[in-house]
């Protein structure tokens, strides 16, 4: 008997694990084809970022009230609204038309820090079709008179404010910056998030030292970044009842075993389809159902949480006990002599 890849991910039925998270490559219909075509069990579109909102929020009013308030022939030379898209216009056509050329679940996303039109298109993105949303809350504090609890109000009321608007699931994307993050994660359930997206990858601004200006500079993942969320999901899962998702550092048949392992229900990825392209995710396929074979499961609900926290011989390896144990057995490459390495003489 084959074994069973689906799984459940914010209550919807999944054909398998593997989820291309928000990108520019779900950002055309075309690839989005390719990728169900090739094993995407769902696709999260790229985000709506509330700067997009606010600046053509800005624009709709220089556009429209400015001139009016100018001259009073300028009311003429209104253009008809429908020849006017804003971006935000456009990314919900694009939802639609997402909805309309796949069959597998279309997950939007939000990405921002504050209220703005967040509920509003929230509301717009559910009614467009999507199957559920994805908050991608990036907020990177700079003012040192914020407390940690203002941020975590932030959050929250965010989470809230949208959970109100929307009746379709809801994840929020977060980062793992928090003082207590079991304690956070269970009150964003509270204010009703359905899933948590461990984690938000912040991409690090650079310094040009030519030109002495600070400029962007995208850097793809490595398996190497897995092992945040792998602990993390793995200490959760067994406090929540509540959707994981596993995202930054997805990229082999390994990467994906050992975060199901952990306990997640979809491990997300965008840098290793960059990489491999969509083909890959035959690949991956290929390797968890071998995985599974070998290791007599017969699906990846029965496997799913096996090495978590709460099911783990020994909880303390994802604690500080781990930190202690590496420390103290690392030797390091071997790149002296023999007399030289540490612990010798």
């Amino acid at each position: 008997m084959s074994v069973d890849l689906r799984t459940r991910y914010l209550g919807l039925h999944l054909a398998s694990p593997l989820v291309v998270s928000a990108c520019t490559l779900t950002s055309k219909v075309e690839t989005l084809v390719r990728l169900e075509e090739a094993g995407a069990a769902a696709v999260v579109l790229p985000s709506l970022f509330e700067e997009e909102i606010e600046h053509d929020e800005m624009e709709d009013y220089k556009f429209y009230e400015d001139p009016a308030n100018s001259f009073s022939e300028a009311l003429t030379y209104f253009p008809e609204v429908d020849d006017h898209l804003s971006r935000p216009e456009v990314h919900l056509r694009h939802v639609e038309a997402a909805k309309a050329a796949l069959t597998i679940p279309v997950i939007g996303s939000l990405n921002g820090t504050s209220r703005g039109g967040w509920v509003r298109y929230a509301r717009l993105i559910q009614d467009a079709g999507a199957d559920a949303l994805e908050l991608n809350v990036y907020f990177v504090v700079t003012d040192p008179d914020m407390t940690a609890a203002e941020l975590e109000y932030r959050y929250l009321e965010l989470v809230g404010d949208v959970r109100e608007s929307v009746s379709i699931p809801l994840a929020v994307k977060i980062s793992p910056y928090f003082s207590s993050l079991p304690n956070m994660a269970r009150r964003l359930m509270a204010s009703g998030a359905d899933g948590l997206v461990l984690f938000n990858r912040f991409l690090q601004p650079d310094i040009d030292p030519e030109t002495r200006s600070v400029t962007p500079n995208l850097v793809l993942s490595t398996s190497d970044e897995l092992r945040l969320p792998l602990r993390w999901i793995a200490i959760l899962r067994g406090q929540l009842q509540a959707s994981l998702a596993a995202t930054t550092g997805v990229h082999t048949t390994e990467d994906v075993i050992k975060l199901l392992l952990a306990g997640a229900d979809v491990t997300m990825m965008a840098s290793a389809i960059y990489k491999r392209g969509p083909d890959h995710l035959r690949t991956l396929l290929e390797g968890v159902r071998t995985w599974l074979e070998e290791n007599e499961y017969q699906s990846v609900e029965q496997m799913k949480g096996s090495v978590s926290h709460a099911n783990s011989a020994d909880p303390s390896a994802f604690e500080r006990s781990n930190y202690i144990k590496t420390l103290t057995t690392f030797i390091g490459p071997a790149i002296w002599g023999k007399a030289d390495r540490p612990g010798k003489t």
